[in-house]
């Protein structure tokens, strides 16, 4: 059985935005194993004193229960330009611990730093995080995600962010772009030129 998992953002020892965790954990043990009763995380995690200070990711590896919750601390991977890369058969809507097929599209990056995957024509996410662009004062996210992440969740219910279909050629009607995360909140990241996506 393939394992999933949630990536959570501890702050000086304090998991961030559980509530967003809990309920993509327990939405995906319902979707495969029909589990009814849900898991707290905050009732999981108790985070070591090694890791009480600075940024620390935490993931937590599940099944039908958590199996396993580990610590370390979190160095930010630079991504500065992005290639395009187009796939048809994808389903990643459930976060597996599994990655094999985003690692083979994520070997297609050449000199880039990451990929941006195009699915039926549209623009969806990276191996690693979802994409907002920014259009004027606004910011906008795909509509159609492969995986909709707890950081792009919680924004769009916040009226921060705004979905819409963007297609590759729609790309020069934005100012740039920010990759985001559960450990990458946008106003840590440093805007990108659309330039930086190559095709």
């Amino acid at each position: 059985m393939c394992l999933l998992f949630e990536t959570v953002r501890i702050e000086y020892g304090s998991p961030q935005h559980l509530f967003w965790h809990e309920y993509r954990m327990n939405r995906a043990r319902s979707e495969i194993w029909n589990m009814g009763s849900p898991l707290s995380l905050s009732e999981e995690i108790r985070v070591p004193d090694a890791y009480s200070t600075g940024l620390v990711r935490c993931n937590i590896y599940y099944g039908p229960d958590i199996r396993e919750i580990t610590f370390k601390k979190y160095e930010k991977r630079v991504i500065r330009s992005l290639k395009l890369v187009n796939c048809e058969t994808i389903d990643y809507h459930l976060k597996y611990t599994d990655r094999g097929f985003l690692a083979s599209l994520f070997n297609l990056r050449g000199d880039c730093d990451e990929i941006l995957i195009v699915k039926n024509g549209f623009i969806t996410d990276t191996s690693v995080s979802n994409i907002i662009f920014k259009s004027g004062n606004l910011w906008v996210t795909p509509a159609n995600p492969l995986l909709p992440g707890t950081c792009r969740e919680r924004l769009l219910k916040e009226g921060k962010i705004f979905e819409r279909r963007v297609r590759p050629v729609d790309l020069a009607l934005y100012q740039g772009y920010k990759l985001i995360n559960a450990m990458r909140y946008p106003e840590e990241m440093a805007l990108q030129p659309i330039s930086s996506i190559l095709w």
